[in-house]
């Protein structure tokens, strides 16, 4: 099984200069937890919905604006995650399973031969590759 079988191809991205209020809306109104981050062609990061996290110790209201920095002088390239691991479309799906559990990742960007972004694999991949080998194995999932 090859990252390519499972991996999210409509990749929605961010560039470094974007603001992090806009870009935690982009990913509540797509409802997804992280984006690659764009410069140019060039991916030069990710950025997850917990790099916005306040940091634990911030005593606010429990609400929505109070748990994430949703500040607009923030850009994307102040919180991302600056050179991610990656996978590629011919890895194998337990070469990704591995990264992401060593690491404690909720998705590894997707690289194609050339080293271009053409996809992402979340957790949420692995889990339906997960259920077509129970499928396989086990009939009556």
């Amino acid at each position: 099984m090859r990252v390519s079988e499972y991996m999210t191809r409509k990749v929605v991205t961010a560039a470094p200069d974007d603001g992090i209020r806009e870009t935690y809306f982009r990913m509540r109104e797509v409802g997804i937890r992280h984006l690659p981050v764009l410069d140019g062609a060039q991916l030069v990061g990710i950025i997850s919905d917990r790099d916005l996290r306040r940091p634990d110790w911030v005593d606010e209201a429990p609400d929505l604006s109070h748990d994430y920095q949703l500040d607009d002088n923030l850009s994307v390239s102040d919180l991302m995650t600056r050179h991610p691991i990656t996978v590629h479309t011919y890895d194998d799906l337990a070469t990704a399973c591995a990264l992401i559990d060593r690491h404690g990742f909720g998705a590894l960007p997707v690289l194609d031969k050339g080293n271009h972004l053409v996809g992402i694999l979340c957790k949420t991949d692995l889990v339906r590759a997960f259920a077509r080998v129970l499928e396989h194995h086990q009939p009556g999932f």
